[in-house]
């Protein structure tokens, strides 16, 4: 089959900075990521060494102060480099998303010491974050979470098991909502917990559909001791902060799933225009321009609408709404894309020999990480009719 390079997306940036940024990270994609990454992820190998690149280019603080080792970008800029570190690798966009998520806390609610302190080494020193929220019996309910941590002098012991956490085992550093106080959301607390805390461990990763070179894991804290130096925010703020990061983080997903979709959409662009049957490219047949056309559409449609709520929240105005309206439209879009693309390749796309099987394994996650796309419904009701009667 001829080759067909797919083109590079067309941006709208605010900067000539950012147009450069973009393209550094192009160039990452294409040299470090892209070659290795089917044979990586059907190994289950992590990308440590990415991470570190990524580090060293200025890439993981992207959104935050300058002051602090991190980029000083708009969402809007920041979210685009998670959509073309997805493209190429979802393990790495992803990777960044989590990691972005994991930083929120301390970066957005933490004190002036608290921030010279760790900032610098979780946003430019090479660190790598988890979020701890979930846990075997809380998932979309997170308000009911068990995890506790028990005053002791100046320090706070934490015990408890968090689940399903991205870069559980590997991480630096670990932010961790734990109870404090009464049930329900306002006796949660937030808490940075370093990686090699006495007491930490990891439970042997999960056996994925997709995404195997990420790993997921229970997060044990057998009486974990941390001072109150490393509680972010006053006690009983914990939930409320999580759910503001949350916010940001699902932009991060939304990104994520338009970049998996459009490796998608040039897979299956390649495919259909070098692909001959009857006498000519398969990419010639109306039933197939027309899936092309529409998946083309949805992810156009995707990327308009997480920027629009990236824009929201660069102008400071609420965009809680946007962002669950995004996490649901681009990651429904990344599944119908993937299922489409796989069905263009035909035979060949139930193979390993292509990439299309992947992508379709992976964007079914993205559905159900950092609130389900039931739960993005309920909050977008919410927002339009107001909370549900008890």
């Amino acid at each position: 089959m001829p080759d067909h390079a797919p083109q590079p997306v067309d941006r709208q940036l605010p900067t000539d900075e950012a147009r450069d940024l973009i393209s550094l990270v192009r160039d990452i994609a294409q040299r470090e990521i892209a070659p290795k990454a089917a044979e990586e992820e059907d190994a289950g190998r992590f990308p440590r060494e990415v991470f570190t690149l990524l580090s060293q280019s200025g890439l993981l603080g992207l959104p935050y102060d300058a002051e602090y080792g991190g980029g000083d970008q708009p969402y809007e800029v920041y979210l685009q480099v998670l959509e073309e570190l997805a493209a190429a690798r979802l393990t790495v966009g992803l990777g960044l998303s989590v990691h972005t998520l994991a930083s929120y806390a301390l970066a957005a609610r933490g004190t002036k010491q608290q921030q010279v302190e760790h900032l610098p080494a979780m946003l430019g020193g090479g660190l790598l974050g988890a979020y701890c929220l979930s846990e075997p019996s809380s998932g979309s309910d997170a308000a009911s979470l068990r995890t506790k941590a028990v005053r002791d002098g100046d320090d706070w012991v934490i015990t408890g098991t968090k689940a399903w956490i991205t870069h559980g085992g590997i991480a630096d550093f670990y932010t961790v909502m734990a109870r404090t106080g009464e049930e329900g959301p306002r006796g949660i607390t937030a808490f940075l917990v370093p990686g090699d805390a006495e007491g930490l461990s990891a439970a042997a990763p999960e056996r994925k559909m997709g995404m195997k070179g990420s790993p997921t894991a229970q997060v044990h804290l057998d009486g974990v001791r941390v001072t109150d130096e490393r509680r972010i925010g006053e006690e009983g703020q914990g939930f409320a902060i999580a759910l503001a990061s949350l916010d940001s983080g699902r932009l991060g997903i939304a990104a994520c799933a338009i970049g998996l979709a459009q490796a998608a959409l040039d897979e299956a662009v390649a495919y259909a225009t070098g692909r001959r049957q009857f006498g000519r490219p398969i990419a010639d047949f109306q039933g197939l321009r027309f899936m092309l056309a529409d998946m083309a559409t949805q992810i156009e449609a995707g990327r308009a609408l997480y920027l629009a709520a990236a824009r929201l929240r660069d102008a400071g105005r609420p965009f809680a709404k946007q962002a669950a309206m995004a996490k649901l439209h681009c990651t429904d879009t990344a599944m119908k894309v993937t299922v489409d693309a796989v069905q263009v390749l035909g035979g060949y796309g139930y193979t390993a020999d292509f990439p299309a099987e992947r992508y379709m394994r992976e964007a079914k996650v993205l559905q159900i990480v950092e609130g389900t796309n039931q739960i993005q419904r309920m909050v977008i009701a919410r927002h339009l009719a107001g909370p549900e009667s008890r």
